[in-house]
């Protein structure tokens, strides 16, 4: 059994732990689990993350309780099947399905997970970025996956209810070296029903797209949109495609934060994002790193950010090195990967 210290780390260190248990077939032992964090232990997001990776590939598992700071794992078979997981507060569903995500690698059957909690909440890919970014981005790469959604569920109360399935994936090497040119923007914006009278959506949107097209970019799509859910909230996301790369940058609203406010941020992440050589924005980084231990290849990343180091490291633990070459205001990671091995 493999023994790891997620004590200087957060809950994506126990994520990518329990997909690279998979993947690999090795058991781990996991000590100090999110003990970088100011309330270390199991939140009700990762328990409902061990839960749902647990049940899909039989797994034998200790230490699930919401609180626990030490988590054994020992995977039986090939994840396949489906579950369902109720998170019980407004914690992130689309970290849960993060977790799981990467099983599609070494997957014998489709995967279906339903999942009850807070689909778009703080500190987690809003679940219109996770659907309209992530996921197409992943079936370019060659994971058959989607997500489909009954309700939304935003903070504090949640509530919002997804459907993730996904099918066995058999990838190429990652070849992300470079983002490519631009091919285009697109401008997602989301609010709860009960903000549609003041509008909140489509100001969203109209002020990310107005200063997108102020600086002379193309906005080749937008939506707006209005969802049930039992609290209030709203989100923008903005979509960039490159040849190779692509970049979700997106905003959550907040008590006191007017709709335009939501939509000048992704606009701002996005001049950020492009001053770097990035393939990918700084989330997809570190979520990528699962992909990259088993297949191998190359991805430039923004920055070795506290996720990319700790899960770099990670990697190696599983016999992963990975080779991390910084500069030009870019880093590039680069590994020879699982597979074979």
């Amino acid at each position: 059994m493999l023994e790891l210290d997620g004590g200087d780390a957060g809950g994506g260190y126990l994520r990518t732990a329990l997909a690279l248990s998979v993947l690999t077939g090795r058991a781990v032992h996991i000590e100090s689990v999110r003990g970088g964090r100011p309330e270390p232990g199991l939140k009700p997001q990762h328990a409902a993350a061990v839960e749902a990776v647990a049940t899909v590939c039989d797994a034998t598992v200790t230490g699930t309780d919401v609180g626990s700071e030490t988590v054994a794992f020992e995977p039986e078979g090939q994840p396949c099947g489906s579950t369902s997981v109720d998170i019980g507060t407004a914690g992130s569903v689309t970290l849960v399905f993060d977790t799981v995500v990467p099983l599609a690698l070494c997957a014998d059957a489709p995967i279906k997970l339903c999942a009850t909690g807070g689909t778009d909440v703080a500190w987690s890919p809003p679940l219109t970025t996770f659907r309209r970014v992530k996921l197409p981005f992943l079936r370019r790469l060659g994971v058959p996956v989607a997500v489909d959604t009954s309700r939304r569920g935003f903070y504090p109360v949640g509530g919002g209810t997804a459907t993730l399935t996904l099918a066995p994936a058999d990838l190429d090497p990652l070849a992300l070296a470079e983002r490519g040119a631009p091919e285009g923007l697109r401008v997602h914006s989301v609010a709860s029903a009960g903000l549609a009278d003041a509008g909140v959506a489509e100001r969203q949107a109209a002020v990310a797209v107005d200063r997108l097209e102020a600086a002379g970019r193309t906005v080749h799509k937008r939506t707006v949109s209005y969802v049930e859910s039992d609290s209030p909230g709203s989100v923008c996301t903005l979509r960039a495609d490159y040849d190779t790369g692509v970049a979700g940058l997106d905003a959550l609203g907040e008590k006191g934060e007017s709709a335009e406010e939501v939509g000048r941020k992704p606009v701002d992440a996005l001049d950020s994002f492009e001053e770097t050589g990035a393939a990918v924005d700084q989330h997809l980084s570190d979520q990528l790193l699962p992909f990259l231990a088993v297949v191998g290849g190359v991805v430039t990343v923004p920055a070795v950010t506290d996720h990319v180091a700790s899960g770099v490291d990670l990697l190696s633990r599983f016999g992963c090195d990975v080779a991390v070459e910084e500069g030009n205001g870019q880093v590039q990671l680069r590994a020879d990967g699982l597979v074979g091995n």
